[in-house]
């Protein structure tokens, strides 16, 4: 702003070198330009080098005397131009914040980087997890990779999902992707079997019998995001009746009616209470005692065949005498049998050989139940109707749905 001031003073006090004192008429502009650009030229060694000196340089010394300075260089429109564009590219130079490294993370990726090798078959590749090379099965079995695989989402430490998601995010192979195929060519395998033994069962394709890993967490206490084990069901007519899950320690394969429907359950009360015999008969065959154990309530409540389900009723049901003699089939809500599996059964190439067999067990109490729940048996032959019965007092001492 100084330098501004000072050069229009110049301007006004200093004459011009290319114009003429005796003539008071303002020159052409061809003229004046031309005078002004040959000025510039005389200047250049001395008025030029002077323009870019500091105005505020040398302050204490002897002051630059106005008269040197050319004040028609100065007043060229180039020179202002200059000055604009050189103001601007300071304030760009300003504005623009230097980017820089956060330390920490930068050791952090740098140490991520450096982490190698082969630690339990699982190659780190900076912070994503690949799926092992070693110890791949063919279709159809269950490999160590997978129980692994699924044994850490059952910790709370890693069931979350950032560490779900550097299992998913491999470019090569993700760890969870390649459990949940060999989980898909194991059921694809699984289906025959079970239409072969029950062929009302659709031979449906695994994507539309496996459950999702995800959990519906909207209205649970536990917030883990993930399952922790894999799961598919084979039914038919809509009706969910064989269960398989895998998961370490603790796979199994299960089949029934799980809390079944107000209207099924009405229909297998009123069916048990009119002729028990076939169901008494199914759950007490020699082969069912021996694997689902023996057909009647456990002493200690535990699960023992079709009893011990947590969502049994206390008392028995309404319009139900609580002396009655199949009472302890009454008060039953869940209907199923299930038998677990170490990992040596399930990781053994011939565990669906193993299955069939168990499914060839569990199928008559599978049948028996369908029909239960859609057929009423009208064979009243040491049956009782379902609204002759109450208990001791002739009132209802529970409630289907309250009593639990």
């Amino acid at each position: 702003m100084g330098r501004t001031k000072r050069l229009a003073r110049a301007k006004a006090t200093v004459p011009s070198a290319n114009t003429s004192s005796k003539s008071s008429k303002p020159l052409p502009k061809k003229r004046a330009k031309k005078d002004r650009d040959s000025s510039a030229e005389r200047s250049e060694g001395e008025g030029s080098s002077r323009l870019d000196e500091d105005p505020e340089e040398g302050r204490g010394g002897a002051q630059r005397e106005p008269e040197s300075v050319d004040s028609d260089a100065l007043d060229d429109s180039d020179f202002e131009e200059k000055v604009k564009v050189q103001k601007k590219a300071q304030a760009k130079k300003k504005a623009t914040p230097v980017k820089r490294p956060v330390k920490g993370k930068r050791k952090r990726a740098e140490e991520s980087d450096e982490e190698s090798g082969d630690e339990g078959g699982v190659t780190v590749i900076g912070n994503i997890v690949e799926a092992p090379k070693e110890g791949r099965v063919p279709p159809g079995r269950i490999s160590q990779n997978t129980l692994n695989f699924l044994g850490q989402l059952a910790d709370p430490e890693y069931n979350d999902r950032e560490w779900f998601r550097l299992n998913v995010s491999s470019p090569v192979e993700p760890v969870f992707r390649l459990a949940e195929k060999e989980f898909s060519d194991f059921i694809e395998k699984l289906v025959p079997i079970v239409s072969e033994v029950d062929e009302e069962v659709p031979p449906l394709p695994p994507r539309d019998l496996i459950y999702r890993i995800y959990r519906d967490i909207r209205f649970s206490n536990d917030k883990t995001p993930y399952k922790k084990f894999f799961c598919a069901t084979f039914s038919r007519t809509g009706r969910k009746t064989k269960f398989a899950g895998l998961k370490p320690g603790g796979s199994f394969l299960a089949g029934g009616g799980w809390q079944c429907e107000q209207s099924q359950l009405g229909n297998i009360r009123t069916n048990i209470l009119r002729n028990p015999s076939r169901l008494r008969q199914v759950i007490s065959a020699p082969a069912f005692v021996e694997l689902f154990g023996e057909a009647k309530p456990h002493p200690k409540g535990k699960r023992q065949n079709i009893f011990g389900h947590e969502d049994a009723l206390k008392v028995a049901p309404k319009g139900v005498d609580k002396t009655h003699k199949d009472i302890d089939l009454l008060k039953l809500r869940t209907w199923v049998v299930e038998t677990k599996f170490t990992d040596a059964e399930v990781l053994d190439p011939n565990f669906l050989d193993h299955l069939r067999r168990v499914m060839v067990i569990m199928e008559p109490f599978v049948n028996c139940l369908n029909d239960m729940m859609t057929i009423i048996d009208d064979d009243e032959d040491g049956g009782e109707g379902a609204n002759d019965e109450e208990d001791g007092n002739g009132e209802a001492s529970g409630d289907d749905d309250d009593d639990d």
